[in-house]
């Protein structure tokens, strides 16, 4: 009987870790979706600049998150002998894994706001002060109960802060910690003249809409692979995504009259707010959730660049700022009973915890860019930005002409 049940747990234990290994896989390929997506949307002699910022800001990503972020969010270390590691087939490693690439998507999200005019060090030294600590803070009080956060909110309300998969703890971050960035960077040199927006056409609508379908996909795994094992697992969530994309989708497609920017980035609106509630909504509420987050993006989007004269070249801060925090709110909506959710969810604890996560993402955000930006400079020159960051930073470009 003890062979029995040491196998039956030999087996949950892999099965754990080969489940949660196939979401990290999929989130980590999140990342190529990221690059293409701004690749397709800047200018061409800014595309090798967005793949190597992407690819340079997870490998300083992965460093900061194993020494410092990932300990200061659930007081792990792995400065241990690797057979203590490997225990239950090294699933805290996989894990481990798993959080990275959620966390690694913050810098991405910011790499979106800010390019065409950013420096290349100063933007990788905010990665590994964002990473290592200004995320961890807050990912800590969500997801591990640090600080007393979240006993305080279910006291008080009734129920903590839900955030499923991060459409506040990733997403919201990732957005406001943008916002801060491109505020003190300021706009791209000639997007305003006289008062008026001068429109930069995206590079490549093909790029653009390769690396909308890379996120949807990857979506999935970032979502339904929150689960972390396979008990957890629901169908709930896969459905409830794929609800919040398609409603996002057509929210874009119509209020954004065709354009084939906003059809493309719908989708990600709605999976951005689906991701807090997506375990507990009915697929219809996930449904209205994307619809309106769609809709969201598409008139913040225009409203930043036209009317606030905010720079932010993806809409990052739209997409991922505003449509998260709406998620985070959503989720005390539509995961209500009465709406035909499975309940559990306080709407007072979803407001202040959103709330919270933007001024943590704001302060943080300020704070770190701020000091980069006196002691280091964030942007680059006139002359370098005329040029291009592909041949003023990495010395060639997207094409050959010769």
């Amino acid at each position: 009987m003890e062979n029995l049940q040491s196998a039956v747990d030999t087996l949950v234990h892999g099965s754990n870790t080969l489940f949660i290994l196939i979401g990290a896989v999929m989130v980590l390929a999140m990342h190529a979706g990221f690059a293409f997506l701004e690749v397709g949307t800047v200018r061409q002699k800014n595309q090798v600049n967005a793949l190597s910022k992407i690819l340079s800001d997870f490998a300083v990503s992965t460093l900061a998150y194993f020494f410092i972020g990932y300990w200061i969010s659930y007081g792990i270390s792995f400065l241990q002998p690797a057979a203590v590691l490997a225990n239950d087939h090294g699933y805290g490693l996989v894990k481990f894994f798993f959080l990275l690439t959620f966390a690694a998507a913050i810098p991405a999200i910011i790499s979106g706001g800010i390019a065409e005019r950013a420096r290349f060090a100063p933007q990788l030294c905010a990665t590994v002060l964002i990473v290592a600590f200004v995320y961890p803070f807050f990912e800590g009080m969500v997801w591990n109960g640090n600080f007393g956060l979240q006993a305080w909110l279910k006291d008080h309300f009734g129920a903590g802060f839900h955030d499923f998969a991060g459409s506040v703890v990733v997403h919201a971050m990732g957005g406001w910690l943008a916002l801060a960035a491109v505020t003190l960077l300021g706009a791209r040199n000639g997007r305003y003249r006289e008062g008026r927006l001068v429109a930069y056409p995206p590079s490549s609508i093909p790029f653009l809409a390769l690396g909308s379908w890379i996120l949807i996909v990857g979506w999935f795994g970032f979502n339904v692979m929150s689960a972390q094992t396979l008990e957890g697992v629901s169908g709930l969530v896969a459905v409830n995504s794929l609800m919040a994309m398609v409603g996002g989708t057509v929210a874009a497609l119509i209020v954004g009259r065709n354009d084939p920017g906003f059809l493309h980035n719908g989708p990600l609106a709605g999976l951005v707010a689906v991701c807090a509630g997506s375990d507990l909504m009915h697929p219809v509420g996930a449904l209205a959730t994307g619809i309106i987050a769609g809709a969201l993006f598409v008139w913040s989007f225009t409203a930043a660049q036209v009317r606030w004269k905010l720079d932010d070249v993806l809409g990052v801060w739209p997409l991922h700022g505003l449509c998260g925090v709406w998620g985070g709110i959503a989720c005390g909506i539509f995961g209500q009973s009465a709406l035909g959710g499975i309940g559990g969810v306080s709407l007072a604890s979803q407001l202040i915890g959103s709330a919270l996560g933007v001024a943590i993402a704001l302060a943080g955000g300020f704070l770190v860019y701020g000091v980069i930006k006196r002691c280091l400079g964030l942007r680059l020159t006139q002359e370098q930005e005329y040029y291009g960051a592909d041949l003023s930073i990495h010395k060639i470009g997207a094409v050959s002409h010769d």
